[in-house]
């Protein structure tokens, strides 16, 4: 074949694939001179396209034949016996798919991700067989056939190296859980190498905060058994000495700034133990705080020195100015429903401004917070110029449209239902639309809701909502409610800790169903009334986290003026804190927190207006456990019913504890201590009591302190949070009804 020249070119065998696409993968043309070389070249070209089952490239006289023989077409991909993974997760990680070219190597390199997606999982003896079904016109369907096996549980933990802490201690720390027959609800007993290594920066991470500065994890290793259903998991450690810190200190090479204003963001004082997140968490309030002064390019750097022999840490925090950067351009990339101006309002710092490291995290934060994304990262690139930054903000976007159903049981309500529809984002706007109804023994309602976040594209939160509640109270009181209305309110924030929000309501309420041989008092509120209010709260918020705090506190001052119209006619006053001081550092774990909180609430009349039974505060069951609803305050002589009050106030201690069981079974403790009084119930008088004795129309009342003590129990679970309270040490007054063990309960799915 080294010899002559390619007079001509002829494919045979080619029914899909035009002769020019075979053509353009040869090396060799007519008119070239036949070289063994290049033509053995070329048959491993088209080897490599994938797209011929069988390659011959032979000669006759002066003319190369290339006999081809196609790769079948795939005309459907599908899964059997694949339950832990759907079709949608499977499909969009394999090469293979409608209308590709099916090759075995395809098949196999898809069979192999497969069994690499549920080893992730921690499916390690699972089997998946790929199975070819021949259809004419040379297409295929390609069937995975999938035995998921069982999940591949972590048998034992160990830990070795370990003499100050406890393996039992460790094994808190740690993610990952031996296998218990209760976890089937969780997935920590199943092994996850990427949890593995996040556990040893746990370790590592813990043995730092608790002081041993030179603690190291050396290995982390898991080790899966023959019959590979489980994991074997070992950690080493060496913890070092424990280190006390010396001195800290503060150097400031900052004009016009001294190190006395900084020191109070110190979490780390002379003699403490050492703590690597007390650092970390100083070094952040340094920055911040410098920041605040209106420094807006700083650079802080804390600095460690080890006294081996004296086991002593001395700390200097230097505080300097960093480079001058500003920002050049935010790019948002990935959202495609969500509008770019409702993630760039999220942004604490904006294009032209100087860099902040904090701005950033601060506002990586705020978009996640709002629920709209699965993970928002913003990432600094360098920008045109050296001082210059460029924000690059990474968007992947989830459904925000909520479905739910839900059940439970409380004191409050009693047996319920619960729907619901929401859409937090709008079409993509940010706005947040709900309407939803609860079916309950005794609090039955439906609510349509309509808030837009930034009003005018302004720092406004601005909604409405149309609300339609039905109260039974037939058991606990002997009328039942109903109120049908509106409210329309506009909110704003000063800055990350101060808001204040406006709310307009209009209501009509009624009173009836009211039971036989009911108070006076209350047969006397029986009909129909219509409010007109306006309300506002002014909220001081320096908690560490709105859900689920640890730390700070937060105070609410709020007003009703009733009086717009409408049948009522007053003025109440409520103020309400909650103080949170944590115990982590005496106790070693984040779940030993108190609580402290308190309220204050009175009602004054106007001129000319009616004082009624539902406009009144009440005390007892959340607001002062161990009491029934509205169970402590005055109450009719006669027939023992509550009758509310114009003045109440209520102090709460509470103690939360982690209980001595898996932190996996979701559990927490608490004690707590509520007190609280409910006074000055000034009624009109009943017509009825003109012609009754007088002991039917007479209020029992005390400003004598109520209280209520005891323990709780919070169960965290799949189906929603349950909620155990007895308070079993009360001090009531006459008349008072208590409630020893207060149950609740709810989920939505």
């Amino acid at each position: 074949m080294n010899t002559g020249i390619i007079r001509a070119i002829k494919i045979e065998g080619a029914r899909r694939i035009e002769e020019g696409t075979i053509r353009s993968y040869l090396l060799v043309r007519q008119g070239d001179a036949f070289d063994a070389e290049r033509v053995d070249r070329s048959l491993k070209t088209l080897y490599a396209t994938g797209l011929f089952k069988d390659v011959q490239l032979g000669r006759s006289g002066d003319t190369l034949i290339v006999r081809v023989v196609e790769n079948p077409i795939v005309s459907r991909v599908g899964y059997e016996g694949n339950h832990k993974l759907t079709d949608d997760q499977l499909r969009p990680e394999l090469q293979l798919r409608s209308r590709a070219v099916f090759t075995p190597a395809l098949a196999e390199a898809d069979r192999t991700h497969i069994l690499s997606m549920y080893a992730k999982r921690g499916y390690y003896d699972a089997t998946v067989e790929p199975k070819i079904v021949r259809l004419d016109q040379n297409r295929v369907d390609v069937v995975f056939q999938i035995n998921e096996g069982s999940a591949a549980l972590i048998s034992r933990i160990v830990i070795n190296g370990n003499k100050v802490f406890s393996e039992a201690r460790l094994n808190e720390v740690i993610t990952s859980r031996e296998y218990r027959w209760w976890r089937f609800l969780s997935s920590s007993d199943t092994y996850d190498s990427e949890r593995l290594t996040y556990d040893k920066e746990l370790l590592r991470r813990f043995y730092l905060k608790n002081g041993y500065a030179d603690a190291e994890v050396t290995d982390a290793a898991a080790e899966l058994s023959p019959d590979r259903k489980s994991f074997f998991l070992s950690f080493t450690v060496h913890e070092g000495e424990r280190y006390k810190v010396g001195k800290v200190d503060i150097k400031v090479q900052i004009r016009n700034l001294t190190a006395d204003v900084l020191k109070p963001n110190l979490q780390l004082r002379d003699g403490d133990w050492y703590d690597g997140d007390a650092v970390g968490r100083s070094t952040d309030a340094i920055e911040l705080a410098v920041h605040n002064l209106g420094y807006a390019f700083v650079d802080v750097k804390p600095q460690v020195k080890r006294d081996v022999e004296k086991h002593i840490i001395d700390l200097t925090f230097n505080v300097g100015e960093g480079p001058r950067v500003y920002v050049e351009r935010i790019d948002i990339v990935g959202n495609t429903r969500t509008e770019d101006r409702v993630i760039r309002r999220e942004f604490s710092i904006a294009e032209g401004d100087p860099y902040s490291s904090e701005a950033v995290r601060a506002s990586k934060t705020h978009l996640t917070d709002l629920g709209y994304f699965t993970s928002a990262d913003v990432v600094t690139n360098p920008g045109t110029a050296p001082d210059k930054a460029v924000l690059l903000t990474n968007i992947s976007e989830k459904a925000t449209g909520e479905l739910s159903f839900g059940g439970g049981y409380s004191t409050d309500a009693g047996a319920l239902i619960d729907v619901g529809l929401t859409e937090k984002n709008l079409v993509g706007s940010g706005l947040n639309a709900s309407i939803n109804g609860v079916l309950a023994q005794f609090n039955s309602s439906i609510n349509a809701s309509l808030t837009d976040p930034y009003f005018l594209d302004r720092n406004l939160v601005a909604g409405i909502d149309l609300f339609l509640i039905q109260t039974m109270f037939l058991g606990t009181e002997p009328y039942d409610e109903n109120r049908i209305g509106f409210d329309t309110h506009v909110g704003y924030s000063f800055n990350e800790h101060l808001s204040q929000t406006w709310t307009y309501t209009a209501v009509d309420r009624q009173v009836y169903n009211i039971e036989t041989g009911a108070s006076p008092f209350i047969l006397n509120e029986a009909g129909t009334t219509v409010m007109s209010q306006i309300s506002q709260v002014v909220t001081i918020d320096y908690r560490d986290t709105r859900v689920n705090a640890h730390s700070g506190g937060i105070l609410e001052i709020g007003t009703d003026f009733a009086g717009l119209g409408g049948d009522a006619r007053f003025v109440r006053e409520n103020l309400n804190g909650a103080f949170y001081i944590p115990l982590e550092r005496y106790m070693g774990s984040p779940d030993w927190v108190i609580r402290m909180a308190g309220s204050l609430g009175y009602m004054q009349l106007l001129p000319g207006g009616r004082e009624e039974i539902i406009d009144r505060f009440f005390l007892g069951g959340d607001n002062l456990r161990g009491f029934l609803d509205g169970g402590a305050g005055p109450t009719d002589a006669l027939t023992g019913n509550p009758l509310g009050g114009r003045f109440m106030w209520t102090q709460s201690s509470e103690l939360h504890y982690p209980l001595p069981v898996s932190p996996d079974l979701g559990l927490t403790g608490r004690a707590f201590v509520d007190v609280g009084a409910l006074t000055d119930a000034s009624f009109r008088s009943p017509s009825a009591c003109l012609a009754t004795t007088t002991l039917n129309c007479r209020i029992l009342q005390s400003a004598a302190p109520r209280v209520g003590a005891g323990v709780g129990v919070s169960w965290q679970t799949a189906f929603g949070l349950i909620n155990l309270d007895l308070a079993p040490f009360v001090i009531k007054q006459p008349g008072d009804q208590t409630q020893i063990f207060r149950f609740g309960f709810g989920t939505r799915f």
